[in-house]
C-alpha cells in the first residue's frame, strides 16, 4: 500500500526508495525509548559480564549451585554422624561446608597448641601439639582414630577432651577439618608416644 504522495511530502516525511510486495516505507528515525531500551540492554550486558565472568565480583549461578548444595550435604551428613565409619569423615572432609566450620572451631581453639599452619612442633619446636599436616601419626591416623583422640584426649600429654566442651558435630567439623590436608588411603606410619 503505497501513502499519498501529497500527505508525506507535506509533513516533511520522507518514503524509501524500495518498494516490497507493493508496501514502501517511511524513512524514520527510531523512537527514544525504544533506542535507549536496546542502549541500556547493551551496557547491562557488558556490566553483567564484567562483573560475573571477568572480575569475579559475584558468584556464578554454578558457584552458587554448587555451594548450596554442599550445605545441603551437609545438613544431611550433620544429621546422623557415624563416628565409626571412616568413608563419613572422608565426605566431610570434601565438603566445604564442614571445612569451614571446622576451620573456624580450630583456628580458636587449637591453633595454640597446633599453631595456624597445623605444623605444630615441625615448625616450632616450642610448640605443645604435634604436626597435623603430615602421615606419621602418635596415636592412629585413620579418621575415626583422629576423631577418638580430639574427642576423648590425651590427657597425659596435654590434649584436653573436646567433645564434652565442643560436643560431637564440632568435633567431627575439627577432624574433617584436620582430614581435608589429607588424602584417602594415603600411608600412615604410627610413631612412638614419647616422642
Amino acid at each position: 500500500m503505497k501513502p499519498s504522495p501529497s500527505s508525506s511530502e507535506d509533513s516533511g516525511i520522507k518514503l524509501r526508495d524500495h518498494v516490497y510486495d507493493g508496501i514502501q516505507e517511511y524513512d524514520q528515525r527510531l523512537p527514544n525509548w525504544w533506542l535507549n531500551t536496546l542502549y541500556g540492554a547493551i551496557i547491562f550486558w557488558v556490566v553483567y559480564w564484567f562483573v560475573y565472568m571477568i572480575a569475579g565480583i559475584m558468584p556464578t549461578d554454578g558457584a552458587q549451585v554448587d555451594a548450596e548444595m554442599a550445605r545441603v550435604a551437609a545438613v544431611k551428613m550433620a544429621s546422623s554422624i557415624d563416628v565409626t565409619n571412616d568413608d563419613t569423615f572422608w565426605n566431610m572432609s570434601n565438603n566445604g561446608v564442614f571445612v569451614d566450620a571446622g576451620k573456624q572451631t580450630f583456628n580458636s581453639l587449637c591453633v595454640a597448641c597446633h599453631l595456624p599452619s597445623m605444623r605444630g612442633k615441625s615448625e616450632n619446636p616450642t610448640a605443645v601439639g604435634p604436626d597435623l599436616t603430615d602421615t606419621a601419626w602418635i596415636h592412629g591416623g585413620t579418621p575415626k582414630e583422629v576423631y577418638h583422640t580430639a574427642s576423648k584426649g590425651i590427657l597425659d600429654k596435654g590434649m584436653p577432651a573436646w567433645e564434652p566442651v565442643l560436643g560431637q558435630k564440632k568435633t567431627a567439623e575439627v577432624v574433617a577439618y584436620i582430614l581435608s590436608h589429607h588424602k584417602k588411603g594415603e600411608l600412615i606410619t604410627v610413631q612412638e608416644a614419647n616422642k
